[in-house]
């Protein structure tokens, strides 16, 4: 008999079903109640019960989980400090997106050296989760792959879906059953619509192929989901978080009948891919909201334990510590002093 199916697949390999590896790495009382006060934070400040200033920050995809639970550490010292005016939560980001070919992310190879070991990096993923939860930081991710919610939904209070699938279907019908609150960002091309017609999506219930806690394919029927915003991330080359962009945003978020809610992610096209002015992105949107404009609710910075980014070496123990292997981040002590420094303008006049 000819062959019709599977032509150019090679293998499968069997992984642990969502609920198997639940089990296994079992989150605590204390992680369930930081997961659940960090989303129930995000959703106030989506619907201005909340005040403060939401910070997503972090590295620009997790590659080292020791230099990432370093880096909690650290974070969790500082949110502590600044909770009054700033709502922090980490970005740990395990899926990285490619427009050709390249290092996926911690889940689809979390040893650095081609051997794809997925089921390692689902492990190594919801261990690292584990302890931010216990540590009291709540996590905030990108979901790219639609099976991936099932073995770590429990554990993030924030996701996003990024600039290359906020048009897609698929990631549109994953959101609208998502359990935690969810920005979507504009396309890389700068497309604002896109982004509010995925968030008008993600509100009303759908039915899509999925799977479930026992790995068994089915159709999932979602309810929707509202605490949902819209990411400004530039595109084009171009920043799109001044004040003329984001009253666009606005108006496009209001005829599409939505309450105009806005993050800017302060890395990609508007630093213009340059680390170090992620710094002056943020100044500019804080002087905005001090000024006045409450639909600016939250920040998004690339930071890592030190500065810059490295390429990968042939030999993945020669990379150095707490330095980014994607796109460049802001090391420590400048993201330190920038949040240092917002906390104190919001003092201000903070809406």
């Amino acid at each position: 008999m000819r062959q019709l199916g599977d032509i150019n697949v090679a293998s499968y390999t069997p992984l642990v079903t969502p609920r198997e590896l639940k089990a296994r790495l079992l989150i605590t009382a204390a992680g369930e109640e930081t997961v659940a006060h960090g989303r129930q934070v995000v959703k106030d400040i989506l619907e201005k019960r909340e005040r403060r200033l939401l910070v997503i920050v972090g590295p620009c995809s997790i590659h080292d989980v020791s230099a990432a639970e370093d880096y909690a550490r650290r974070l969790q010292a500082l949110s502590r400090e600044l909770e009054d005016r700033l709502f922090i939560l980490m970005r740990t980001y395990f899926e990285k997106p490619r427009t050709t070919v390249g290092w996926k992310g911690l889940l689809s190879d979390p040893y650095l050296d081609g051997s794809n070991d997925v089921s390692a990096g689902l492990h190594k993923a919801r261990e690292l989760l584990l302890g931010l939860a216990d540590l009291g930081l709540p996590a905030a991710t990108e979901l790219l792959d639609p099976i991936v919610p099932q073995y770590i939904d429990d554990l993030v209070s924030w996701a996003s879906i990024g600039a290359r699938t906020s048009e897609s279907q698929t990631h549109r019908e994953m959101a609208s059953g998502l359990s935690m609150p969810i920005g979507f960002k504009n396309s890389t091309d700068g497309n604002l619509q896109v982004a509010v017609d995925a968030m008008v999506s993600a509100r009303h219930a759908h039915h899509f192929l999925g799977i479930d806690a026992e790995g068994r394919s089915g159709v999932v029927a979602t309810r929707g989901n509202k605490a949902a915003h819209l990411i400004l991330r530039g595109g084009r080359g171009r920043p799109n978080y001044d004040p003329v962009t984001v009253l666009e945003t606005e108006d496009r978020m209001r005829k599409a009948g939505l309450d105009p809610m806005i993050m800017v992610d302060c890395s990609h096209a508007n630093c213009g891919k340059r680390h170090e002015l992620q710094a002056h992105v943020l100044r500019d949107v804080i002087e905005q909201r001090v000024r006045g404009a409450e639909s600016l609710i939250g920040v998004m910075i690339e930071s890592n334990l030190k500065p810059g980014n490295q390429k990968m070496p042939d030999d993945p123990k020669e990379l150095e510590y707490g330095v980014s292997i994607t796109d460049p981040c802001v090391g420590w002590e400048t993201t330190e002093a920038m949040l240092r420094e917002a906390h104190q303008r919001l003092g201000t006049g903070a809406v």
